[in-house]
């Protein structure tokens, strides 16, 4: 498909929306008597000395959040068991209690041998909605607050060979409007947009048997013109920090430098340039070694830079077709249910004419943003802001931890062209949206990753951003097309949807990060607890000509870096997919 074309060259008049399926893996579920999502969750940091902890764990709702009051962490008689990592909202937990969950607890055993505590022990979370506390053998291990990030704690001390315990709490509130929750709702029934909330552990469990002397974490910066990797590593202990590299089993080079541990730095120069680009997820497979520790890693060798008002990928201009993305699967909520599904939304995605996505209001799982990697498949790094209370100096607190969280664990995916901690903030009960905190949420993000752009709230009442964008849900083609026309020829200033809170100064790419949204409900048609922007589709027909329309009116417009269309799937209550969700 040529670069500027749009997905709608991939639909026809005749076709129903999501008849397009890619050929790649089909939609999987948990196997039967097995592991639930049995593949390492980071397949960019994996050891081989690694245990999978999901499964059948034991489970109790806390309705009245006195669980630690009644030490249930030394002693309890838990009456359900939960699957993890799916949480007890939904299905495949096999919980499936959909109301709000203030307050639950897990407990599970684990055996050790005295070969995995020759070196250090670390559990793992990738993701525990909202405050976890872990306890270990019945005393408090650690703690951690944030529903999207991972957190990991060292459990050495606490551990015996033999069979040991550990108990999770979780608490959690979706109406206070003073946590991250992005699209979970704030009422008993989903509603417009806002879908079933997830509550607890909805990401792998997973132990790690890691020697004294090891890695603790990396970053990579590339050069696309010397084909080098600058690698920085943070490291326990001495010894000789050697990388080595090679594309599709061909070794591509090596380098080592001595360490007596902390932040250690090298250069990995590649005897061969293989470019990752949209469509060609191109990536160097890294070894690392440090003493005993042995870590499997990727990269992709890429540059993104601006332009005027244009958005370049290794030097070349690259039109953004996207998709706003929610993350939402009808069994698993926020988890997929199996790995074959993740890869399935990003071919499908493909195969409709996107190259990318915004993954919309929340932080999507690290397997999912590797085969973002591996597929050339462009994506916005997000968090779920929306709702969150940003008119009270308490939420600087709140929110910046786990936002710089989430860029530290997504900052190598070749595949993230973009961050943006924040969707359509808003003021709330007559109190302005703190301008400090997106102004200090853009700086720490530069100051981090200062080769990305980042958009500091997406849509609207912008403070300090790389990229101009707004959200369009107009309906109209020739309204649509009509509003940038002039300034597309250089006769108008920016387009503004809020004009008395926001000004477009200088010249920046711009970004229509939503737009259509059309309503089409072929299974509940016209059913009042469905939503979508705007006036219905009766037909598939009349979706697909008003999707055409809504997008190639925009199509080559000289001075738009990208269209987002909102969505991918029809779920819930949204039903203004250009997909069915997968059964």
């Amino acid at each position: 498909m040529p670069s500027n074309a749009m997905p709608s060259s991939t639909m026809s008049a005749d076709a129903v929306p999501g008849s397009v399926m890619p050929s790649g893996p089909a939609p999987g579920n948990p196997p039967s008597g097995g592991i639930p999502r049995p593949e390492h969750p980071n397949p960019q940091f994996r050891r081989s000395t690694w245990r999978n902890l999901n499964g059948p764990w034991e489970f109790d709702l806390d309705l009245s959040v006195s669980g630690t009051d009644r030490r249930w962490f030394e002693k309890h008689s838990f009456t359900r068991t939960i699957t993890v990592p799916f949480c007890p909202e939904s299905a495949l937990s096999t919980i499936g209690f959909t109301d709000f969950i203030p307050c639950c607890w897990y407990r599970r055993s684990f055996d050790l041998s005295d070969e995995d505590r020759a070196g250090d022990v670390i559990v793992h979370f990738g993701a525990v909605d909202y405050e976890a506390h872990v306890y270990v053998n019945g005393v408090h291990a650690g703690a951690h607050k944030g529903g999207y990030t991972p957190f990991s704690i060292d459990i050495s001390a606490l551990v015996h060979s033999g069979t040991n315990e550990i108990v999770v709490s979780a608490t959690d509130d979706t109406r206070g409007r003073m946590q991250p929750t992005g699209k979970q709702c704030d009422r008993y029934d989903s509603y417009s947009c806002l879908y079933t909330r997830t509550t607890g552990i909805w990401q792998t469990v997973w132990l790690e048997f890691v020697p004294q002397v090891r890695i603790d974490r990396v970053r990579y910066r590339t050069d696309i013109h010397d084909a080098t990797v600058s690698i920085e590593a943070q490291l326990q202990g001495s010894g000789t920090l050697k990388v080595s590299a090679s594309f599709k089993g061909s070794p591509c080079g090596e380098a080592s430098v001595h360490s007596d541990g902390g932040l250690t730095m090298l250069t990995l120069p590649l005897c061969e340039t293989h470019l990752w680009q949209p469509g060609e997820g191109n990536i160097y497979d890294l070894t690392l070694t440090f003493g005993p520790d042995v870590v499997h890693s990727y990269v992709g060798l890429r540059q993104i830079r601006l332009d005027g008002y244009r958005f370049l990928i290794n030097g070349r201009s690259v039109f953004q077709r996207l998709v706003l993305d929610q993350g939402f699967y009808p069994e698993g909520i926020y988890t997929a249910p199996s790995a074959a599904d993740m890869e399935r939304d990003i071919l499908l995605s493909q195969a409709a004419g996107f190259n990318g996505a915004r993954l919309h209001e929340k932080a999507f799982e690290p397997l999912y943003l590797y085969y973002c990697d591996i597929h050339g498949y462009l994506a916005w790094g997000e968090m779920a802001t929306w709702g969150f209370d940003i008119s009270q100096p308490t939420s600087y607190g709140i929110f910046i931890p786990e936002w710089m969280e989430t860029i530290q664990r997504d900052v190598n995916h070749p595949a993230i062209i973009g961050w943006c901690p924040f969707n359509e903030t808003w003021d709330f009960e007559g109190r302005r949206q703190l301008h400090g905190l997106l102004r200090m949420a853009y700086r720490l993000t530069k100051a981090y990753d200062p080769e990305r752009p980042c958009i500091d709230t997406s849509g609207h009442y912008h403070v300090e951003t790389d990229i101009y964008d707004l959200h369009d849900y107009g309906q109209s083609v020739e309204n649509f097309a009509g509003r940038y026309e002039a300034w597309g020829r250089g006769d108008a200033p920016t387009p503004e949807l809020y004009p008395d809170r926001q000004r477009c100064t200088g010249v920046k790419p711009f970004f229509i990060s939503e737009y259509g949204g059309i309503k089409w409900d072929p299974t509940r048609h016209q059913s009042s607890d469905s939503w979508g922007y705007g006036q219905q589709a009766n037909s598939a027909k009349e979706f697909v000509e008003r999707y055409r329309g809504l997008t190639e009116a925009r199509q080559g417009h000289p001075r738009l870096c990208g269209l987002c269309y909102t969505q991918l799937f029809r779920g819930e209550p949204e039903q203004n997919g250009i997909c069915d969700v997968p059964p």
